[in-house]
């Protein structure tokens, strides 16, 4: 547990069966990128079934505060790097580095499996989270766009461990 936030991390295990708090927080963290970005987050085609299919294939971890889910991060392994999909922050916890704890979970765990990088994606219009990222040590690395788009709609950016 983190002294000066009262958070703790721990990894979403398979006996979890908060699913509604958990879609809840995701949906709450992202609602801020309504009409902001554009095509609108695939958050909101999450459910909860479609949530309990995402921890079968990924890792996820949950930041608890007092035993309320108030952050979580979705990791996927792939053959070189570990793929971050899905990382929300409750609004009322941004900005008290709960997401660089999780982003720091996801490190240690990529280490562990003897990986060296993690890759993400964020859109374009979301510059704060471009050097929220940069600061954490991840660089761009490509542009691409969502079906249906002529312009780059999401950035990606890599992080390459030492």
């Amino acid at each position: 547990m983190d002294q000066s936030t009262g958070v703790f991390i721990t990894q979403l295990l398979a006996d979890f069966e908060q699913w509604d708090e958990l879609l809840a927080l995701i949906m709450r963290a992202f609602a801020s990128m309504d009409g902001v970005i554009d095509p609108p987050s695939s958050a909101h085609l999450l459910t909860v079934d479609g949530l309990k299919a995402k921890a079968g294939h990924e890792t996820g971890f949950l930041a608890l505060s007092d035993g309320q889910i108030v952050g979580c991060v979705f990791v996927q392994e792939r053959t070189d790097d570990f793929y971050v999909g899905k990382l929300a922050v409750d609004p009322g916890f941004q900005g008290k580095g709960i997401g660089k704890r999780l982003m720091q979970v996801i490190e240690d765990l990529v280490r562990s499996r003897n990986k060296t990088a993690i890759e993400l994606q964020t859109r374009i219009e979301l510059t704060g989270n471009h050097t929220a990222f940069a600061r954490l040590g991840f660089r761009e690395t490509g542009r691409t766009a969502h079906g249906g788009y002529d312009r780059p709609t999401s950035i990606t950016m890599r992080k390459v461990l030492a």
